[in-house]
């Protein structure tokens, strides 16, 4: 279900934790920086579950507005839309979200308080009126405003970021990415979608994913970029002789050694995805100083290997 943009970034983590003196044994970090990928994949379930939490705020909130001394015409005749969403009824039927939210022990019975703040921005919006107003009532239109829902009142929420991040320091970088992955679940699902089939196949589907061979990058890319610490001290200590290596910040020392590891020991990875992916990953971990620091050196030792011939690269056009 993860980019190979997403491994790189895991396996960033997780090289900084053991060269910050976190790991004694690779093994050992090897086994934490694959559980950090599984979290990836909890996360995603803890978002669709929450989304289902706030519409079983919403139908509950709704049922009780009718039991009020004075109800209002709209409270004793209120519209079902959203209650009956297609996409909800298929979400809260389907048997991997239901297995996936006891294997992971799924509860917001504790959070009601955070589900009832998304709840009463929900209820006053614009969005949620214009939705219940319609008179359309296709499942288009259904996938429309749920895509709408969770993109501005779920993914957007400052709560529930900051709930998934004291659970776990990774998920603070994990959070957009699983809420890019169920903004895509929501785009892809059908009225043929069934209680059976897979969630997260719907984000695979028609393309060659083979997990072992995403495993088997993850784990290389880690290992080699450690064994081959040493030498890539050397590459880097060439290229910036007015610079102290101790004074580069450490991740920016590690990208480049990433980036030095996939040109010189993974041959079917061109040159220039390898160059393209760290360089958009620096954007993100280091400063504007750092990146135009990283994107100049990689472009010295790009040439430095290949004038030595250290890049060898299988396959039509991996050059470049």
């Amino acid at each position: 279900m993860l980019g190979r943009r997403h491994y790189r970034i895991k396996v960033l983590q997780a090289l900084y934790a053991y060269f910050q003196g976190g790991e004694a044994r690779i093994e050992a970090a090897e086994k934490n920086l694959l559980t950090s990928l599984d979290k990836v994949y909890e996360l995603y379930f803890l978002q669709l579950s929450f989304l289902l939490e706030v519409i079983h705020f919403y139908r509950f909130r709704m049922e009780e507005s009718k039991t009020k001394f004075f109800p209002t015409p709209e409270e004793v005749n209120p519209s079902y839309k959203l209650s009956e969403n297609r996409l909800i009824l298929q979400l809260q039927q389907n048997i991997q979200l239901t297995e996936n939210q006891t294997n992971y022990k799924i509860s917001w019975t504790e959070e009601q308080e955070m589900v009832r703040k998304i709840y009463q921005k929900l209820k006053t919006s614009k969005d949620l009126a214009e939705y219940l107003g319609s008179g359309i009532g296709t499942y288009r239109e259904d996938q429309d405003f749920l895509e709408k829902l969770f993109r501005k009142f779920i993914a957007k929420s400052p709560d529930l970021q900051f709930y998934f991040e004291e659970r776990n320091i990774f998920w603070d970088d994990d959070f957009e990415v699983a809420a890019v992955f169920v903004l895509k679940t929501i785009k892809l699902m059908s009225e043929s979608f069934g209680e059976r089939d897979s969630l997260t196949g719907l984000l695979t589907k028609g393309q060659e994913i083979d997990p072992d061979d995403d495993r088997k990058f993850i784990l290389e890319l880690f290992r080699k970029t450690i064994m081959n610490s040493d030498e890539s001290d050397k590459l880097i200590d060439a290229r910036t002789r007015n610079w102290e290596l101790e004074r580069i910040a450490l991740t920016d020392i590690l990208l480049i050694k990433m980036a030095l590891t996939e040109l010189t020991h993974f041959s079917q990875i061109p040159v220039k995805v390898t160059m393209n992916e760290y360089i958009e990953i620096s954007k993100q971990f280091s400063s504007q100083k750092s990146k135009l620091f990283i994107n100049g050196i990689l472009d010295k030792l790009v040439s430095d290997l290949t004038e030595d011939k250290k890049i060898r690269k299988t396959g039509r056009g991996l050059m470049t």
